[in-house]
């Protein structure tokens, strides 16, 4: 985007907020022009829900958006009596839901996945979310597919501390990864 173009969005942008067009109880969707260029963009909005461990609902411009932290997988949370949840499924979205859940958050997405998720790192506290779930033993370093999906190279890292402190679900042993647990229990319903 050139820099005429993102001169006259931010122009038109204070004018409808002088003009009193703008609703202010709605958060704007955010799409940065620095974070365009690099294939990066920001939402902001209000978590309004934590639906597990890896993935929260943000309340964008009076409508919801479904974030899905990047390069974690958090142990799945019951969906029905077809699709059981995993040791730690739901401590792994309270720890979540206890940085996030209520606040008012602009997060960076990186693109959207084949369900229509927004794959995102969620700031809080000096850090992210992402990182935290890793570092507190309540979510895996996401190396499905060959790390496929690993945008922040130190979780794995941070997995490995957790593991040697048996921090959340490496306090347990035999943890299996939710990328398995998918298709063992719940595709091929052979859960243990």
């Amino acid at each position: 985007m050139s820099f005429k173009k993102v001169s006259a969005l931010l122009v038109f942008g204070a004018l409808v907020s002088a003009a009193g067009l703008w609703d202010s109880d709605q958060t704007p969707l955010q799409v940065l022009p620095a974070a365009q260029a690099s294939g990066t963009y920001s939402l902001t909005g209000r978590v309004v829900q934590v639906s597990d461990g890896d993935t929260i609902n943000l309340l964008v411009e009076k409508k919801q958006e479904r974030i899905r932290l990047a390069s974690i997988d958090a142990p799945e949370t019951a969906h029905g009596s077809e699709r059981p949840g995993q040791p730690f499924g739901e401590a792994s979205r309270k720890n979540l839901a206890q940085y996030v859940a209520g606040k008012t958050l602009t997060v960076t997405c990186f693109e959207k996945d084949r369900y229509d998720r927004h794959i995102c790192d969620i700031p809080v506290e000096g850090t992210t979310a992402n990182r935290l779930q890793v570092e507190q033993g309540m979510a895996w370093a996401n190396q499905q597919a060959k790390g496929k999906y690993l945008r922040d190279k130190s979780l794995p890292d941070l997995e490995k501390a957790a593991r040697q402190k048996k921090l959340g679900l490496w306090s347990e042993p035999g943890a299996v990864s939710p990328w398995e647990w998918r298709v063992v229990c719940w595709k091929n319903k052979k859960c243990a």
